[in-house]
């Protein structure tokens, strides 16, 4: 679980809305919480219902404990712990949890959820699934690049499978190659992209004022 924290560095760094996710819950978090022991294990620092990791640019969340806090619903706000490693939603009346709540979630290798729930993305997406009548809990993500290689046959030629998530995947234009479907070969022709759009602002611009001025003129 602890090899995932060195992916971290790009993440989202804690902003408001990131607090304010650490702060949903009034209550302390329990000695026993998977988020406490990674903080402990990693030398991180506990804010609220959060484990931050330090760095320089900002703090960021791995770990994020929001047991019993009488959630009903988990909604985009969640993307502000997407560099985390460790989530404990369970104890919550949830109703429904999108296929896509964890898309980005590429560190996650720890997540307990209520027992009525799967894992996100399916077991195949865990090493581990462990349920019992209080919660279900998904260890080691597994990598969506690197089963049978089905999914990758799904990208566009000129592109990579990676991952994106709990049995999410994207694919990135391989290295040259740029475009819609990676069609494109080379560099993105950046001077010439820019050059045509300064030249037809400039050229609107121009042609918006000389339009002022006939109507000043005729007034």
């Amino acid at each position: 679980m602890l090899l995932a924290l060195g992916a971290v560095g790009c993440l989202p760094e804690v902003g408001s809305s990131g607090e304010q996710l650490c702060d949903w819950c009034p209550a302390e978090l329990r000695n026993t919480s998977e988020v406490v022991l990674l903080c402990h294990v990693t030398h991180g620092v506990l804010k609220g219902r959060c484990c931050l990791a330090r760095q320089e640019d900002g703090d960021i969340i791995v770990g994020l404990d929001l047991w019993n806090c009488s959630l009903t619903y988990l909604g985009p706000e969640l993307q502000n712990a997407s560099a985390a490693v460790a989530i404990d939603i369970s104890g919550n009346p949830l109703q429904n949890v999108s296929t896509t709540l964890f898309q980005g979630f590429t560190s996650l290798q720890y997540i307990a959820l209520p027992p009525s729930f799967s894992c996100p993305g399916g077991n195949a997406s865990w090493d581990s699934v462990h349920s019992d009548t209080d919660e279900i809990v998904c260890r080691n993500q597994r990598s969506s690049c690197n089963g049978t290689g089905e999914l990758a046959l799904l990208c566009p030629e000129n592109s990579l499978c990676a991952p994106d998530g709990p049995g999410l995947f994207t694919c990135p234009c391989a290295e040259d190659f740029h475009g819609y479907k990676c069609q494109r070969e080379g560099t993105f022709p950046m001077f010439m992209f820019f050059g045509i759009l300064g030249a037809v602002t400039i050229g609107c611009s121009l042609l918006l004022w000389c339009t002022q001025r006939r109507k000043v003129k005729s007034s």
